[in-house]
């Protein structure tokens, strides 16, 4: 069974779908579309912008999404989906590619994540850490004995997880990893607190605009970040989805259990290569590789 999955924040790079935009009509078309909804060129930034004005989320995250869902309607009926699953922003463009949104829809809605996730950042320092080497549980454990926000936000992988939350709590929770044995607990780049409490406001916002938007029944099931399992019920997406802003990404858990499902196959649609790395460090044993326009 072919498991297709979508990238999220990190996987950009400058000169993203140039190339889609040049060879086929149908891309072009959908990239002219996306200026128009986002009211400025977001098409300009992707293929000729600065990696500084491209790395803004408001740009990011609408233009990750743009490169892989563009890119699943290029491949047109080589495209065949038996299950999807997206990385944080990535589980929007799932969603469209199983048909649970539509890509105007679903293009405003990560433009609005992105939007409302800038604001949140803005209300309070905030930041993230990559911790390597150690126990899920211990990270958990120390996380919970740390005074401030600071919580586990992405489970990347066996030995990856990413905390979120406040600076000063994530500062003191890097050092007690790095006495706890993990082999780097390392500041990210980044500039807030995400999947974690501190996005509550940003949450509070998508939720309204998520409310008012249909969702329709997925042509194959979507293994969401927060629940893991497989989910057709266009409500429970839904919650699932307005839950994720301040709850942890669980790769790791929705990876196990797509293999559990039957995925023999795992298919990167997007920029970069990141989550196939992933899914290898999962279960040695799986087939993984990027998308290809036959």
């Amino acid at each position: 069974m072919n498991a297709y999955i979508f990238p999220g924040q990190g996987a950009q790079f400058v000169g993203m779908g140039l190339d889609l935009y040049e060879n086929y009509p149908v891309a072009q078309e959908l990239f002219e579309k996306a200026n128009e909804i986002l009211g400025f060129s977001i098409t300009d930034i992707m293929f000729e912008g600065t990696p500084e004005a491209l790395k803004e989320t408001k740009v990011t995250q609408p233009a990750i999404f743009l490169h892989s869902v563009i890119l699943s309607k290029v491949m047109g009926g080589a495209f065949k989906p038996d299950m999807v699953a997206g990385h944080s922003l990535g589980e929007f463009s799932a969603l469209v590619a199983n048909g649970t949104l539509n890509f105007e829809d679903g293009l405003k809605l990560v433009s609005q994540r992105a939007l409302a996730m800038q604001k949140a950042c803005e209300l309070q320092p905030s930041t993230m850490a990559a911790v390597l080497a150690l126990a899920d549980d211990v990270v958990e454990k120390i996380c919970a004995e740390v005074p401030g926000v600071v919580v586990a936000a992405n489970y990347n992988c066996p030995g990856q997880l990413v905390i979120s939350g406040e600076v000063e709590a994530v500062t003191i929770a890097c050092e007690k990893m790095k006495e706890a044995g993990a082999r780097r607990a390392l500041m990210l780049p980044v500039g807030g607190a995400f999947h974690s409490p501190l996005m509550e406001p940003a949450r509070e916002e998508l939720a309204a605009a998520i409310e008012n938007t249909v969702f329709n029944t997925p042509s194959c099931p979507i293994y969401q970040n927060v629940s893991t399992t497989a989910i057709m019920d266009p409500e429970e997406i839904k919650q699932n989805l307005i839950s994720q802003l301040t709850a942890p990404v669980k790769w790791t858990q929705s990876v196990q259990n797509m293999i559990k499902g039957g995925a023999t196959q795992f298919i990167e649609v997007g920029p970069g290569k990141v989550l196939q790395g992933l899914v290898k460090k999962i279960d040695s044993s799986a087939e993984a590789k990027s998308a290809e326009i036959v």
